[in-house]
C-alpha cells in the first residue's frame, strides 16, 4: 500500500481510524469510537460503546482492562481524551461486535488463524510467505538471503542463551542491546529512532552492511560463548560485549574506506511526523 502507514487502520477503507503511538510501550493505540463507527450503523457510537463496555465488564472480559485514554484530535481540531486500545485489543473488540459489517473482519481473522495452523504442519509455507512479502516490499533476493541467514544465526544465539541461564524476554533484549551498543554506539531503541522507525523491525530497515555487522556480532557472541561457557545474565553480558566488539572492529576498518557504514536510511514508503513538533504547532495556534 503506497504512501500509507501500514497499521490496522488500513483495514477500514474509507473510514478514518485515529491512532496514537505510545513510545513507552512501543505500540499503537486506536480510537475505539472510530472502530465502532466504522463497523456499526449506530447513530451514536459513543452510546454503543458505553453499552458494550458495560456488557464486557459484566462478562468479566479482560478487554476492558486494556483500555487506555489518550488525547486524540477531534473533528473540531481540538485534542480530546478518548478511549483507545492496542492492535490485539482492537481484534478482540471486533469479535465482540454483533454487526454485519464486522463479519468480513471476523472471516479475515479466522482465515489468518487457519493460515498459521497450516504453517505449523508445513513450516515452509511461512518461509515462502515471508519471501513473497519481502519481494512485494521491493527487497532484492540477495538482501532477503542475507536476512534469512541472519535470522537463523540469531535463533542459534537465543537458543544458546536459553540453555545457559537466560530465562525471559527482558534479558534477551538487554543482551541484544549490549551487542548493538558495543558495535554501533546505539541500543536498539536509539538505533530505531535514528532511522525514523517506530514499530517496524529494525533489521528489515538495515543496509546490507548493517545486516552483515549485526550478523557478525551475533555469530561472534555465540562462538565466544561456546568457548567461555558463560552462565546467567552477568556472564553472558560480558560475552555479548566481546561479540559486539568483533563487529565494532570490522565497522571501524570499513569506515576507513566506506563513507556510510551506519545509515539513517530506512525502507519505509511513509514518514512519521515528530509528535513534539505537532504539539508545539498546535500550542502556537491556541
Amino acid at each position: 500500500m503506497k504512501n500509507k502507514l501500514e497499521t490496522i487502520s488500513n483495514l477500514f477503507e474509507g473510514k478514518e481510524i485515529r491512532s496514537i503511538w505510545n513510545d513507552n510501550n512501543q505500540e499503537y493505540y486506536f480510537s475505539v469510537i472510530d472502530v465502532i463507527d466504522a463497523l456499526t450503523n449506530s447513530k451514536t457510537p459513543k452510546r454503543y460503546w458505553s453499552d458494550l463496555k458495560n456488557k464486557l465488564i459484566n462478562e468479566g472480559s479482560q478487554l476492558y482492562d486494556k483500555i487506555v485514554r489518550f488525547k486524540l484530535r477531534s473533528k473540531d481540531g481540538k485534542n480530546r481524551v478518548t478511549d483507545t486500545i492496542d492492535t490485539k485489543g482492537i481484534f478482540r473488540l471486533i469479535e465482540s461486535i454483533p454487526s454485519p459489517k464486522a463479519e468480513p473482519f471476523k472471516l479475515w481473522l479466522a482465515n489468518l488463524g487457519s493460515d498459521r495452523i497450516d504453517e505449523v504442519f508445513d513450516p515452509a509455507i511461512a518461509i515462502e510467505r515471508s519471501i513473497k512479502y519481502y519481494l512485494n516490499k521491493g527487497y532484492t533476493m540477495d538482501w532477503i538471503n542475507k536476512r534469512i541467514q541472519a535470522i537463523l544465526h540469531r535463533n542459534e544465539l537465543t537458543n544458546y542463551w536459553s540453555e545457559n541461564g537466560i530465562n525471559n524476554e527482558e534479558e534477551y533484549a538487554l543482551l541484544t542491546n549490549e551487542i548493538y551498543k558495543t558495535w554501533s554506539g546505539m541500543n536498539a531503541k536509539e538505533y530505531k529512532n535514528y532511522k525514523g522507525l517506530r514499530k517496524e523491525n529494525l533489521r528489515d530497515n538495515m543496509t546490507d552492511i548493517e545486516i552483515a555487522l549485526t550478523d557478525l556480532s551475533e555469530i561472534a557472541t555465540k562462538n565466544i560463548a561456546i568457548e567461555k561457557q558463560p552462565h546467567g545474565f552477568t556472564e553472558n553480558k560480558i560475552v555479548a560485549k566481546l561479540g559486539g566488539t568483533v563487529a565494532k572492529v570490522a565497522k571501524n576498518e570499513l569506515q576507513k574506506n566506506v563513507k556510510e557504514v551506519i545509515s539513517n536510511k530506512n525502507s519505509l514508503n511513509y514518514k512519521y511526523m515528530d509528535s513534539k513538533k505537532i504539539n508545539d504547532e498546535e500550542s502556537s495556534r491556541n
